[in-house]
């Protein structure tokens, strides 16, 4: 079951003095086609998903755990091959000072002029190598799920700042008609002061009306750029802030069931994930260390040459001789005495493992905690929502009620003056709210991975 709002644009219906159209129902909110001054019609089109595609791009702090990954990735493949036999060619010319009967003085090598050129196929069996692949992919797994974290907190960022472009962009609308309307009754407290109908004293307050309307007006241009300015920074690699922003911030979203949120957000959390690697990886650690403790063994197998002369065939004493050979070697290392270096570097990776698995256990309970917060959240805002638009609804009526009634003598000055106000703090607010509930619903997403769009 999806609990649903029908979040209307933000009220548009300002009050005319000169012709007041009747009520004939409950007030309906319309958005206005007028657009804010400094929008440019030539302006890029910017889709929230056009906006997150962006991020992932160019944000730095993105891409530097997703490098982070990558790196870590290698270095599980590289510990991979670590325990696949090598193939190297070994070529060597070894000189010993001679005794000038055709032997070595000092004996280095098998002769005076000895030539080595032979390929060795190498492979090194040992419990630390193979702890040690499974460690690295232990991290490369903790890496990426650090990815994803970032990956998730960067939809938050970005959802967060476009939704403050638009917020921002309504918030001026709202803020010229203040300035017309301030503008508008000045005027008209003015005409009624010349007919005798009103004292100075109320042109004097619409003047200072007028002058706030015009104030919020300046704060309201400000306060769109720095939103601009900030989602530009922040998806674009180059300065750019000519955009506009195409997704209705008051569009009708879905808020899933608390339910579904559990469900989703257990089946793949990435905190969970990068908790529960990081545990095994220091498991590893210990299984690491304490390979100290038991013999290596190592294989080599050579194939070429080593012989007084650099060929496969040499002729001594008139008898031609076949230089080309093989040979094989295993060792066998077994440790003896440290003064105590191993024992001390695992319990060194037993501590480790002991708060890593503090550490996981941290992060189901955490997982449980903020899955209950997030949603009391996002079900918090998305409720006060309906408040703050029928607050804007009923501002929007008071406020026109008010301009007929000072017109026609029934109310003062500072009657329409606090409707103004009041219309202007519920519009506000209720921007306002539209963002937080967007944001909230982005937050979720930091749990369940799937951004809830309408």
């Amino acid at each position: 079951m999806l609990i649903t709002v029908a979040v209307l644009p933000f009220p548009g219906a300002s009050w005319q003095i000169e012709t007041p159209a009747p009520s004939t129902g409950p007030t309906t909110l319309q958005a206005s086609n007028t657009k804010p001054t400094g929008q440019d019609a030539s302006s890029l089109q910017l889709t929230l998903k056009d906006a997150l595609t962006l991020a992932r791009k160019n944000s730095t702090v993105f891409q530097a755990a997703a490098t982070n990954a990558a790196i870590l990735a290698e270095d599980r493949k590289q510990a991979r091959d670590a325990l696949l036999p090598t193939v190297v060619y070994n070529n060597e010319v070894l000189y010993t000072q001679g005794n000038g009967a055709g032997s070595v003085r000092y004996i280095a090598n098998n002769a005076v002029h000895e030539y080595i050129s032979q390929g060795n196929v190498h492979e090194a069996i040992d419990l630390a190598g193979v702890a040690n692949y499974r460690r690295t992919a232990a991290a490369a797994a903790v890496a990426r799920a650090r990815a994803e974290i970032a990956s998730r907190g960067l939809v938050v960022t970005v959802v967060q700042s476009y939704f403050r472009v638009a917020a921002a962009q309504s918030k001026l609308e709202i803020a010229q008609r203040g300035a017309s309307e301030g503008d508008q009754f000045f005027k008209i407290s003015q005409e009624l002061e010349a007919g005798g109908e009103s004292a100075h004293s109320d042109v004097i307050r619409a003047e200072l009306q007028m002058q706030d309307r015009h104030r919020l007006l300046q704060e309201a241009k400000l306060e769109l750029l720095n939103a601009k300015l900030d989602l530009a920074v922040l998806i674009f690699p180059d300065f750019n802030e000519s955009f506009e922003i195409s997704d209705d911030l008051h569009a009708s979203v879905p808020l899933p069931t608390l339910e579904e949120v559990q469900q989703e957000g257990a089946k793949d959390n990435p905190e969970l994930r990068a908790a529960l690697a990081g545990a095994q990886e220091a498991g590893h650690d210990v299984t690491d260390a304490r390979a100290a403790y038991f013999p290596s063994l190592a294989l080599d197998y050579f194939y070429g040459i080593d012989s007084a002369q650099f060929s496969t065939n040499s002729v001594i004493d008139n008898q031609r001789i076949h230089n080309l050979g093989s040979s094989a070697s295993a060792t066998l290392n077994i440790p003896i005495w440290n003064w105590g270096a191993t024992q001390s570097r695992v319990k060194q990776a037993e501590l480790r493992r002991t708060q890593a698995q503090r550490e996981l256990s941290l992060a189901q309970r955490k997982l449980l905690a903020e899955m209950r917060s997030l949603y009391n959240e996002a079900e918090t805002a998305l409720n006060e929502l309906a408040g703050l638009q029928r607050s804007a609804e009923l501002a929007s009526e008071g406020l026109r009620l008010a301009g007929l009634r000072y017109k026609g003598g029934e109310a003062t000055v500072l009657e329409v003056v606090d409707a103004q106000n009041s219309f202007a703090v519920a519009n506000t607010n209720y921007q306002d709210g539209a963002v937080r509930y967007r944001v909230a619903l982005a937050n979720l997403q930091t749990l369940t991975g799937a951004l809830t769009t309408p």
